[in-house]
């Protein structure tokens, strides 16, 4: 599979490394030259400096072969547009988005596209993890009450 990734951040770093070490042919996509170095040192695939929304960069990024493109900087705004120009303009399948905030995240993913809201999957787990310990840790007189 060929796979687009903009963002060379932690999570960015790690999906694209790990998809290359599965055997993908994976092109990363990074503003500053330095987050690179975030990659596996075994990663096999190719680094683009610019910005993912630059249809040029794209371009050299391998887009129009793409079968995925997967937006994780840090700004919505800039994934969600990266996002729809990769599934307009260049007809890519799967587009995966990061999106921070939970409102923006559920018309998205209401429009189509495949999104993760940290804000909302990390809540929930806390969450979950607070209940649980909470139903497991009662003071036996709580439970006959």
């Amino acid at each position: 599979m060929n796979v687009v990734v903009m963002g060379c951040g932690r999570v960015g770093a790690r999906v694209a490394s790990i998809l290359d070490n599965n055997g993908h042919r994976v092109t990363v996509i990074d503003t500053n030259a330095t987050a690179f170095r975030r990659l596996s040192p075994q990663f096999g695939g190719d680094t683009v400096l610019g910005t993912g929304i630059d249809e040029d960069v794209l371009k050299s990024a391998g887009i129009k072969r793409a079968d995925a493109f997967i937006a994780v900087t840090n700004g919505d705004n800039r994934n969600i547009m990266a996002g729809q120009v990769a599934r307009v303009m260049f007809d890519v399948r799967d587009v995966i988005i990061r999106i921070y905030d939970p409102v923006r995240e559920d018309t998205y993913r209401r429009l189509g596209f495949s999104t993760v809201c940290p804000t909302t999957t990390v809540s929930a787990l806390i969450i979950d993890q607070v209940i649980g310990a909470t139903d497991s840790y009662r003071r036996p007189e709580a439970k006959e009450a």
